[in-house]
């Protein structure tokens, strides 16, 4: 999908055309609008491309005098019933009087400028727009990890209460999600800090404040994301350990009753033996039977003294 979109007073604006200050926005695009771009634009087709692949890193570079700003940006994957919260690639490109934004997936961070909800977004600002969406990009992540923690508290909650393999497979899928923001957002740092010092990118004073809140959002985000994994981590290792604890008792239990329902066993296959015994008179069922109930009750008696049963 190919969008184009410029601001006039004010008010976000969707054209037919490029023009000078706007904005291109591409979502999954496929190569007719790719080659329009690069044509029309004189882009490089490597820079459109870079974000297409979900493996691609966070970097900048520049050529030609094209700036290509890579960062990864959160998502939430759907399939088969479950949810895991990824990470993407998004190309921010920036030319001479125009800039460009490239995504694999359709997702939500663009919303607000596409839908005139930022009023303080303009297309023709280009380096104060690169900072917009790398503070929204930041406040994402921390919208996402206090999902992320929210969940894990349930599940949490509820795998104290029972044991299922659904819930630790769910907290396996945060922990996986994690691991993936931590990743992610220590490689968008390394982006905005080059960005502070990057000789192709003009920074401009009235921006500055902007730029304190997008490098506060991250570090925060960092940080945010550092403690849910290790909370995260050390309750997978308490719910292993409860596991490991349930499968003992339930072993010692299985072991006790074992023991005593052997002893009846064991007496009454003595006294089926086709060999010359004691008491084989008509009353010895009963004698032998009640000695074999009593033993097994005094043995009972002990193992649950023990703690056992």
């Amino acid at each position: 999908m190919l969008e184009i979109f410029v601001t006039e007073n004010k008010e976000v604006i969707r054209r037919n055309d490029f023009e000078e200050g706007a904005w291109v926005n591409l979502i999954n695009p496929n190569m007719e609008e790719l080659n329009r771009v690069s044509d029309c634009l004189h882009v490089e087709m490597e820079f459109l491309k870079a974000a297409l692949d979900e493996e691609e890193r966070s970097r900048i570079e520049n050529v030609n005098g094209q700036t290509l700003i890579i960062i990864d940006i959160p998502i939430i994957e759907k399939g088969g019933g479950k949810e895991l919260y990824v990470t993407i690639p998004m190309a921010i490109i920036l030319i001479k009087h125009l800039i460009i934004t490239v995504c694999l997936r359709d997702h939500t961070l663009l919303d607000d400028f596409r839908n005139n909800k930022n009023k303080t977004f303009s297309s023709q600002f280009k380096t104060r727009f690169v900072l917009q969406i790398l503070l929204k990009n930041a406040n994402f992540y921390l919208h996402y990890l206090r999902n992320i923690d929210k969940t894990s508290g349930d599940l949490e909650q509820r795998l104290y209460r029972s044991m299922k393999n659904n819930e630790l497979i769910k907290m396996l899928q945060l922990e996986k999600s994690l691991v993936y923001f931590s990743t992610s957002l220590r490689s968008n740092e390394m982006v905005i800090e080059k960005l502070m010092k990057y000789e192709h990118i003009k920074n401009y004073s009235e921006d500055a404040e902007l730029l304190g809140d997008v490098i506060i959002e991250n570090k925060q985000a960092i940080e945010m994301a550092h403690i849910y994994s290790s909370v995260l981590t050390g309750t997978m290792g308490t719910v292993a350990s409860l596991i490991s604890n349930n499968l003992n008792i339930v072993m010692k239990v299985l072991t006790s009753i074992t023991i005593v329902m052997a002893i009846p066993t064991m007496i009454s296959s003595f006294f089926g033996m086709n060999v010359m015994i004691p008491l084989t008179s008509n009353a010895s069922f009963w004698l032998i039977a009640g000695a074999s109930v009593v033993i097994s009750f005094v043995v009972g008696y002990i193992l649950y003294k023990k703690g056992f049963i």
